[in-house]
C-alpha cells in the first residue's frame, strides 16, 4: 500500500493493473507464450496504476492506493473464490479456467487452485480489510475508489456486453454507493465524456468483513473505457490520461470535502 494523507478516509484500489505471472504459477497455465499476452492485453486495465498515482499526486489531501502487481490471470481478487460468482458460469471466477474466448486456460486443479487462493487472494483481502479498518479508526469513514478500465468494444466473455459502453461507467452497490457519492462521481468524470450507471459492468468492491454491514464503508467502481486513455488493446498512453487522472483527483477532493477533510 501507498500511503496517504492520515486525514484521508479515500482508498484508491486498483485490482487489475498487474501483469506479473510468479514463475511457480506459469506451468498450470496451458497457453502459449503469445497467447498468455494476448490474454494480458485483453484483460489487464492497463495503466490504472499510474492513473492512480497521479491522481494521488494532485489531490489537496492525498488518498491512500492499493495497487495490485499480480495479473488477475493468476488470480483475480475482485471475484467470489466460489459459486457465488456469476463469472464462474464462463470458467471466470477467482481462479480462472477459460480465457476472453472460452478456449481453455489452465487445468481445473483443485490444489493449484487452494495454492493461488492462499498465496494471493486471501492476503489482498487482508490487506484491503486492514487498510479500510485503518481509515475508519482515523477518520471514522473509509471510501474505496474501485479503479478499472475496460475496453471499447466487447470481448466474448462479458455476460451484459449488450448495455450502453459509456466513456466511464460507474458500478454501484445497493448497501455502500450513496447518491452523494454518484454524483459526485458523475460531476468529477464529465469532462472525459459521456458516464453511465452498471453498464457494461456492474457492481463496486467491498470488504465481505464489511459487505452489508457497516455503513461507514463506502464504494464505487470506476470502469474508464481504454480508448479513452490510450491506443487499444495495451499500447501508449494519449492526452487522455491525464484528463483520467485530473478527474480521478476531483473525485477524491470532492470525497474528502464531503467527509470533512478537505483543505
Amino acid at each position: 500500500m501507498l500511503p496517504g494523507d492520515g486525514r484521508s478516509p479515500v482508498l484508491l484500489h486498483v485490482p487489475h493493473a498487474g501483469t506479473e505471472v510468479p514463475a511457480w504459477t506459469r506451468p498450470h497455465l496451458v497457453v502459449d507464450d503469445d497467447e498468455l499476452a494476448a490474454e494480458q492485453a485483453a484483460l489487464t486495465d492497463h495503466h490504472t496504476d499510474r492513473i492512480a498515482t497521479a491522481a494521488a499526486d494532485r489531490a489537496r489531501v492525498r488518498p491512500w492506493t492499493l495497487v495490485n502487481r499480480v495479473s488477475r490471470l493468476v488470480v483475480d481478487p475482485e471475484r467470489f473464490p466460489d459459486e457465488r460468482e456469476e463469472m464462474a458460469a464462463v470458467g471466470m471466477a477467482a481462479v480462472y479456467t477459460r480465457g476472453t474466448h472460452g478456449q481453455r486456460l489452465r487445468v481445473d486443479d483443485p490444489g493449484h487452485r487452494h495454492a493461488l487462493l492462499d498465496a494471493f487472494y486471501t492476503p489482498w483481502a487482508t490487506a484491503v480489510r486492514d487498510a479500510v479498518d485503518d481509515r475508519l479508526a482515523a477518520t471514522g469513514r473509509a471510501v474505496l475508489l474501485d479503479v478499472h478500465s475496460y475496453p471499447s468494444v466487447p470481448l466474448p466473455y462479458e455476460l451484459h456486453a449488450a448495455g450502453p459502453r459509456p466513456a466511464v461507467c460507474l458500478g454501484t452497490d445497493a448497501v455502500h454507493t450513496p447518491e452523494w457519492l454518484v454524483a459526485a462521481a458523475g460531476t468529477a468524470f464529465a469532462p472525459i465524456g459521456t458516464v453511465g450507471l452498471d453498464s457494461p459492468f456492474a457492481g463496486t468492491y467491498v470488504p465481505l468483513a464489511h459487505h452489508g454491514t457497516d455503513l461507514r464503508v463506502l464504494s464505487i467502481m470506476i470502469e474508464i473505457r481504454r480508448d479513452g486513455y490510450l491506443v487499444e488493446p495495451a499500447g501508449a498512453l494519449t492526452a487522455g490520461a491525464d484528463r483520467v487522472a485530473a478527474s480521478l483527483a476531483a473525485l477524491v477532493d470532492a470525497v474528502s470535502a464531503h467527509c470533512g477533510k478537505g483543505t
